[in-house]
Parts: C-alpha cells; structure tokens; sequence
C-alpha cells in the first residue's frame, strides 16, 4: 500500500460498493436470463404435449389443475422475463456496461409476443400461436446470441483470435473490447425505445376505447 495516497473516505467508499453492486446484479441478471429464455421456449412449445396428455386424464377436475398449472408457469415465466429485461431499455446500463447489442430489440420483440397473446387467443386460435411463436422465437435468438457469442465470449478474444473470430465479442457487444461504444449501439436502444413506447401507448389506447363496450357474442350462445 501506498503510505502516501489519501485514505478512502466514507462516502467514496459507499459510491464504489452501490456502482460494484448495481453493475454485478445487472450482469449477473444478463446472465441468467438466456436460462429464463431457455424455460420460456419449453413451456410454450409445450403445448401439444400437455393437449395431449390432458385427453388421457379421466377426471375433469385433474385436467383442469394440469392445464392452468401449465398456464400459470408459462404466461409466469414470459412476464418475468419481459420485466427483467425492460433493463436493456436504460441507457446507463446498456451502455454502461456494455450489454448485447441486440438486447433491446430482443425487448421489444418480445413485447409484441405478449401483446399478440393479451388481444388474441395463444390457445385457442392456431394462426395466433404460430405469430407468438415466431416473435418469441425472433427474441430470443436476438438476445441469447450477442449474450453468449459477445459479453460472455469477451474474455475468449485470444482463443477466438486462433480462428479469425476474435471480432466477434467486440462486434455483438453495446461496448467493445477497447471501451469504445459500438456504432450501432445508440441507434437500436432509440429504435427500441421508440418502438417500446408506440406499442406501450397503441395498447393503452385500445384499452381506452373497449372500456364500456359489450363483449363479443359467442356463436354458441355464450358471452
């Protein structure tokens, strides 16, 4: 230790350990959530499975503990994973500390997967889960790729130098592997952030006008 640098006074040191802090559970978050993305995918291409295993049960009231199990664990595991990543919308941290590039977009991508399945019906109408299965397919390959092939690759740049891909990180990274800011950076967090806010005000919108109207009639006689 140096004798003659200044000790650490109170407040710097809480200012390193709150920015350490933030910056670690960003990160460790970034980390964990292609293994939400991974649980998100299996529950939701599920579905065939569970349709079929529900037509083996004999008990109606064991189907429907089954079907709104699965539900409630799929529809779960989509919400927490859109919240987690509204954290690639704010600019200090997707900047910051250089997150995937196309996390954003994966964000936003992934709003319209939910918006798709809060004004149709996922479960019933096959033509709406194919469109959900796409968008959320789109997202998470938009995430989980510059995830894992840039910020998790980014201590790999002199093994990946060996075959030619060591621009890799760099290049899937908001940041790149010399602090600078990747060129593509600033204009895909405003992209998505245009877009998360038009879709976020075209939904309150339509909300807005069905307030007071009469639900659909179904053919079958019911509401």
């Amino acid at each position: 230790m140096n004798p003659t640098a200044s000790p650490l006074s109170a407040d710097d040191l809480a200012t390193a350990l709150t920015n350490g802090g933030s910056g670690w559970l960003v990160l460790s978050l970034a980390a964990i959530l292609p293994i939400l993305w991974a649980f998100a995918m299996i529950m939701h291409f599920a579905r065939p499975y569970i349709l079929r295993f529900l037509g083996t049960l004999t008990l109606r009231f064991g189907g429907d503990v089954w079907w709104l199990s699965y539900v409630l664990m799929r529809d779960a595991l989509l919400t927490i994973t859109l919240a987690l990543s509204v954290i690639f919308l704010m600019p200090n941290l997707y900047i910051g500390l250089g997150l995937p590039l196309t996390a954003p977009l994966a964000t936003v991508v992934l709003l319209w997967a939910m918006v798709v399945k809060l004004i149709g019906d996922a479960d019933d109408d096959g033509r709406t889960f194919q469109i959900v299965s796409v968008l959320m397919v789109i997202a998470s390959v938009l995430y989980i790729v510059p995830q894992i092939y840039g910020l998790e690759s980014a201590d790999q740049v002199d093994a990946l130098k060996g075959i030619g891909l060591d621009w890799v990180p760099g290049a899937l990274s908001a940041v790149g592997s010399d602090a600078t800011v990747n060129a593509l950076a600033w204009p895909i967090l405003t992209l998505s952030l245009l877009l998360f806010g038009i879709t976020g005000a075209a939904l309150f919108v339509r909300f807005l006008m069905g307030i007071g109207r009469a639900p659909a009639a179904n053919p079958e006689g019911g509401a």
